[in-house]
């Protein structure tokens, strides 16, 4: 390959690691990228998991041997198989000093200058009818991340010096991508986060709640909403101090999280002051219920605070058409309110009157507080 071609390959492997939306995407352009950059038939990315003391399998591309998956759930190797990798693990590379050097194995035997380095290498490339491999050490802000590996079938040209160069070359490229890939999910996830709790957001619920709303719409999903308000926050605030009541929020957040488990695919927020939800989707009416009134039991043990008022909305219990997530939210505010206006300690759920369930006040009227302010019903939403 001439060095127009292997600029163009390179260029091709960064463009496609930037268009990739998800880790799973970067680690496939990555391995695609390189495999046809160095003319492989077939490319793994791994990465160096310290604290399993293990080298796992992210991705693999091309032609697959039997037992291999594009994304195998399950393939890690110990690092004490790989002798060449406690070289890399310890160790640091100063920001322009320079990467470790990739290297060639092949199917015969060792490669001239790495005596040692070859026994597990060869026997995989043996098993899996491959002729031979060039492995590149990727490097994360100065610390070995992973590896790069590119094989070629039996009866193909051999990898030589000048490919092993050029694979040093392409684990730069990945890496820049993979960096560049996980400043932009630290992104996405402090968007999405609450700095506090570690819970997901309002912006989080909201991009959650109108794709609910779209699949109930589409075909009848069950969605449910569980909206909490932490009594007794202010008074906290006023007379134990600020800090006091974020550890109190805190741990709350860790007890909706918890409960949050009970539900299969629950989404647990923080959507802002002292107010709290779960977003369910799929789950019957009567489980986000259960989970409710867990919340409730758990709250009211809680070392400071006055436990919680919650409210429950939900498309699989009688409360009409729900056809825009301002309508969910509405009927779980307002049964969240009389729970608070009524001291409640069970979950007030919409559309349900009896003993232990009581019935919701109508949304179409202003909802107070307690205290005679007036509700302002949050959200972007439309009806």
């Amino acid at each position: 390959m001439g060095e127009d071609s292997r600029l163009a390959a390179v260029v091709a492997l960064a463009q496609g690691m930037a268009a990739a939306h998800s880790s799973r995407e970067v680690w496939r352009a990555a391995a695609l990228g390189a495999g046809r950059a160095l003319g492989g038939s077939f490319a793994a990315l791994s990465v160096w998991e310290r604290e399993l003391g293990r080298l796992r399998v992210l991705v693999n591309v091309g032609e697959l041997a039997e037992g291999e998956e594009e994304f195998p759930e399950r393939e890690a190797y110990p690092v004490h198989q790989f002798a060449e990798i406690t070289e890399f693990l310890h160790e640091r590379w100063a920001a322009g000093g320079g990467e470790p050097d990739a290297w060639v194995e092949t199917a015969q035997g060792p490669t001239a200058g790495r005596p040692g380095y070859t026994h597990q290498r060869v026997t995989a490339l043996r098993r899996r009818g491959r002729g031979c491999c060039v492995v590149a050490p990727i490097v994360l802000h100065g610390r070995a991340w992973g590896e790069l590996y590119v094989a070629r079938p039996v009866g193909a040209p051999v990898f030589e010096r000048g490919d092993a160069d050029f694979a040093t070359v392409l684990a730069a490229v990945v890496a820049a991508g993979i960096a560049q890939s996980e400043r932009l999910e630290e992104a996405r996830r402090l968007a999405y986060t609450d700095a506090l709790t570690g819970l997901a957001n309002r912006r989080a619920v909201d991009v959650r709640l109108d794709e609910a709303i779209e699949r109930h719409r589409r075909d009848g999903t069950v969605v449910s909403l569980v909206v909490c308000d932490l009594n007794g926050l202010k008074r906290v605030n006023d007379t134990l101090g600020h800090a006091v009541g974020d550890r109190l929020l805190e741990r709350f957040g860790t007890v909706l999280s918890l409960c949050g488990a009970m539900l299969p695919g629950a989404l647990a927020a923080r959507l802002g002051g002292d107010e709290f939800c779960l977003l369910a989707v799929g789950p019957p009416a009567d489980e986000a219920v259960r989970t409710a009134d867990e919340v409730c039991r758990r709250a009211v043990v809680l070392e400071i605070g006055d436990g919680v008022a919650c409210g429950v909305a939900s498309t699989g219990d009688p409360i009409g058409p729900v056809h825009s997530a301002r309508r969910l939210f509405r009927l779980a505010d307002a049964a969240q309110y009389r729970a608070k206006a009524e001291r409640a300690t069970r979950p007030v759920v919409a559309g349900r009157e009896g003993p232990g369930d009581p019935v919701v006040c109508l949304v179409d009227e202003p909802v107070r507080k307690p205290d005679g302010e007036r509700r302002r019903f949050r959200g972007r939403h439309s009806p």
